[in-house]
């Protein structure tokens, strides 16, 4: 069959419904705030979210919950805390009540469970907007958003629990050792690229950006808190920490801007130099009096580049700017801090002296199919052999539409799809994007096959965040389809999360195997 012909082996019935798609504002704002990258399907009633964020995980495995977004019931994080205990507390922060973040134990593995006072969220479909946008981010640098409850008064945010304590503990508070120069550089590089990737993907404003802000997890790499993300209240204060320590805008208007969580960023910057918690203007009258120096943590006794440490103190001095215009941005960062991370091949846990966690097997568990083998070897180009032999044949009754949606815009629609084939066989990735991105925008047909032709785009265009998106959108729309799986595991490895990457390979190898078993064409 012909590229047009074979579209998608729809079902069309008079008078029958679409399959759910995005209204038109949100798909507007989506495309403003990814530009180039095509918009992630979101519609934020709560009765859709199984299609507005990344779907739960599918019923063959219900393992894998903590990659993806979900709603959680208020029993599991009763049960999950001890009923809030206090003795599950791990942050206090806010005036009354306080925002309390708990740790908790949820199906074999640990979550920290941020709890809010309803008069902080009164209106339950703002908190959902907001728990959705943060959940859709999913990032090596940041403590991920993992779900959400939302049930009467309760508004709970539950995240990637961060083994390994705060930036400030081991900077202020240590007790067997400081941490040694090269891996502050590396907490101010992975914290950089951690805001990069947030403005990046149309989330800029950080609100109170500190030390303790900065969490370290198993494998005592620092990520950036997600809960930071979001306010502590739809409309309350976006900081708590001492106002000299404050960018000096929001004293006058009170407002967060992307130039403010810069401003923050130098903060951390000066505590990572000092090892103390400096405040701004006297940090900078040494650094206006050539006194560097002075900065520098004494415990350090000398062990660090004075040309780096120039580096740093220089960066902190912009970022500290009075005004914002002045200040660098979050690409700025990680360009001057990129060249600073000298030791790339000494494991973090031991720069900062803690114990080795266990890591689970480094190698499927299952006997792997073709689609299997190439994306344990992270075979694009098999990948892309593969895909174009299967075609859509997969694509069976992921739409129902109806006659009167047949119009000249479904036969554009299938055109932009019918280019995107021709382009993606052609190995011509780049206009394969554009041309799906075309079909996916109009939203009337969904189709998990497009979905995960364009993630693999995606990756030979060296864009793993938007392929990561685009392999959890096919999960959504098939939830038990091995090939979503797939492709998820490729982009989690080329966004450095192997241990993730390994449990999706072995996830979607027990789905084909499942599938075959069961007598259904692959």
């Amino acid at each position: 069959m012909g590229c047009c012909q074979s579209s998608l082996m729809l079902r069309v019935r008079e008078g029958g419904d679409t399959h759910p798609h995005p209204d038109k504002k949100e798909k507007e704002k989506e495309k403003e705030n990814h530009k180039d990258q095509a918009p992630y399907l979101r519609n934020h009633q709560k009765e859709s979210l199984a299609i507005a964020v990344p779907a739960t995980v599918a019923p063959a495995a219900p393992d894998r919950w903590w990659l993806s977004f979900s709603e959680f019931s208020l029993a599991e994080l009763k049960a999950a805390t001890d009923n809030f205990s206090s003795e599950f507390i791990v942050s206090e922060s806010g005036d009354k009540p306080p925002n309390l973040v708990y740790k908790g134990r949820l199906r074999d593995h640990w979550i920290a469970v941020k709890k809010f006072p309803k008069a902080a969220w009164p209106d339950p479909k703002q908190f959902v907007e907001e728990a959705s946008g943060v959940g859709n981010l999913r990032h090596p640098r940041l403590a991920n958003l993992i779900g959400y409850c939302c049930d009467a008064d309760h508004r709970l945010l539950v995240a990637q629990y961060m083994p390994n304590d705060t930036l400030a503990k081991h900077l202020f508070h240590w007790e067997n050792q400081t941490i040694e120069w090269a891996m502050r550089l590396r907490v101010a590089h992975y914290i950089a690229q951690a805001l990069n990737y947030c403005s990046s993907e149309g989330r800029p404003l950080y609100h109170d950006l500190n030390a303790y802000r900065v969490l370290f997890d198993e494998e005592g790499d620092p990520r950036l808190s997600c809960f930071g993300l979001i306010k502590n209240s739809r409309d309350g204060k976006s900081y708590s920490t001492n106002l000299a320590y404050t960018p000096p805008e929001y004293l006058r208007n009170g407002r967060v801007t992307p130039e403010s969580v810069i401003y923050s960023f130098g903060t951390v910057l000066l505590d990572l130099l000092s090892g103390k918690h400096i405040p701004p203007s006297q940090a900078l009258d040494m650094i206006q009096g050539k006194n560097n120096m002075l900065l520098m943590d004494s415990h350090l006794e000398g062990k660090f580049s004075i040309e780096e440490a120039n580096v740093v103190v220089n960066l902190a001095s912009k970022c500290l700017q009075y005004e914002p215009r002045e200040r660098p941005d979050t690409k700025d960062l990680v360009t001057t801090l990129a060249p600073l991370h000298t030791k790339p091949d000494v494991h973090s846990h031991i720069m900062l002296g803690i114990p080795k966690q266990e890591e689970a097997p480094s190698t499927p568990q299952r006997p792997l199919s073709a689609m299997g083998e190439a994306c344990s070897r992270m075979d694009l180009t098999a990948i892309h052999q593969i895909l174009v032999a299967t075609h859509y044949r997969d694509d069976e009754g992921t739409n129902e539409l109806s006659f009167q949606e047949w119009t000249q815009q479904m036969r554009d629609m299938l055109e932009a799809r019918k280019r995107g084939d021709c382009a993606f066989r052609d190995k011509d990735f780049k206009t394969a994007i554009d041309n799906y991105s075309q079909f996916i925008d109009v939203g009337t047909m969904v189709s998990p096959t497009v979905f995960a032709r364009r993630s693999l785009c995606y990756l030979l265009c060296d864009q793993p965040d938007p392929a990561l998106r685009d392999a959890m959108q096919a999960q959504c729309v098939y939830p038990d389809w091995p090939t979503a799986f797939y492709m998820q595991s490729v982009a989690l490895a080329k966004l450095d999360m192997q241990k993730d990457a390994t449990d999706m390979l072995n996830e979607a190898a027990a789905l084909e195997e499942k599938r075959q078993r069961g007598g259904r064409g692959s």
